[in-house]
């Protein structure tokens, strides 16, 4: 069954709470993310070895595997794309359809053992990257296929709103 694709611009969560997660920008300071990042994946091999990891909830959403598979892929994509805001002047991000992604990558027929370690070890990977930020390089910009600007201590919030909100979304 497809899932209808979110369209949402979710780039508001930067600056307001997530009534759906409770994620609030604003008790967020940069120096915390590695932290937060590594805390969020701490908990995902758990949700990864429910037995019924693959089933959907319903047919509007997606399994707990495809939960984690989408969150791995959000760590890797993000380290790129801070990787270019700290190389480059005001880089572009390419468009990234997760949905696409989804479909294309079959998240709901993955090894749930190893989408488990790969978000581990992307998310450690990610970690390490925003560590190593340094505080002059806070204000770096990059922008989206759609014309949002963030720097990258914006960057690192929106970012850490996705799998904060996804563990949320498999709770249970």
């Amino acid at each position: 069954m497809a899932i209808t694709p979110d369209t949402k611009n979710w780039t508001w969560v930067v600056e307001k709470p997530c009534p759906d997660c409770g994620f609030d920008p604003a008790g967020v300071e940069f120096e915390q993310i590695p932290d937060l990042v590594r805390a969020n994946a701490a908990r995902w091999p758990a949700v990864l070895a429910r037995p019924d990891v693959a089933v959907r909830p319903d047919d509007r959403t997606w399994s707990a595997l495809e939960y984690g598979a989408h969150v791995r892929d959000v760590f890797q994509i993000f380290r790129e794309r801070l990787e270019l805001m700290l190389t480059e002047t005001d880089p572009s991000f390419a468009n990234w359809d997760q949905d696409a992604t989804a479909v294309a990558e079959n998240y709901g027929a993955q090894d749930p053992g190893v989408v488990s370690a790969e978000l581990v070890a992307a998310a450690d990977e990610i970690a390490v990257a925003f560590a190593a930020v340094p505080a002059d390089a806070l204000d770096r910009r990059g922008l989206r296929s759609d014309g949002s600007a963030f720097t990258v201590r914006t960057l690192a919030v929106y970012f850490l709103h996705d799998p904060v909100h996804h563990l949320h979304d498999v709770r249970g």
